[in-house]
């Protein structure tokens, strides 16, 4: 299955947008968002085109495609207005024998890693920084950020399929970098 992960939207309704775009280009089954969705929170300049409201209805739209977590700046007003679960401080799933463990990264990461199996696939978010590595006896995997990049200027998410990790601009859809699992 062709899966799409994005991270830290931070209400940009301009990039939701964008986002959805590409999630219909790449044509993935699922999209998961690794939390921080619709507020910006008090360390991050607005992102472009800021409407909570507007990005509501867009996700409230795509409600049964979306698999989320709990960004550190998700409440529980954000969840009474969105139609899909957001709370869950952590995930797990199992793709192509492998444990994935989904979580924003602002309790767990590669330095406050929960039990896991060899070979488990960390998906956070949080510091809006592009990763794709092994550590230890796992992988990382962040997308960076779909709204608000702070380690260039490349506003992305990642595709997942068969194995293989591929960052990608939301902007464009041009392949940034890519990693494959083994």
């Amino acid at each position: 299955m062709k899966l799409m992960i994005a991270s830290d939207l931070h209400g940009s309704e301009k990039y939701g947008e964008l986002l959805f775009e590409r999630y219909r280009e790449e044509g993935a089954g699922k999209l998961i968002l690794l939390g921080d969705l619709l507020y910006h929170g008090a360390r991050n300049a607005l992102p472009e085109v800021y409407s909570t409201i507007g990005l509501t209805a867009l996700l409230n739209a795509h409600k049964k495609e979306i698999f989320a977590v709990r960004g550190n700046c998700d409440s529980e007003v954000d969840q009474m207005v969105l139609e899909f679960p957001i709370m869950a401080d952590y995930n797990m799933m199992f793709m192509d024998g492998h444990q994935w463990i989904l979580t924003h990264g602002h309790l767990f990461d590669e330095y406050s890693m929960i039990a896991h199996d060899p070979g488990a696939v960390l998906l956070h978010g949080h510091t809006h920084v592009k990763v794709m590595d092994r550590c230890g006896d796992f992988y990382v995997m962040n997308p960076g950020s779909v709204s608000i990049p702070k380690d260039d200027e490349i506003h992305s998410y990642m595709v997942y399929e068969d194995r293989k990790f591929t960052m990608k601009d939301v902007t464009d859809g041009q392949v940034i970098d890519f990693f494959t699992i083994e």
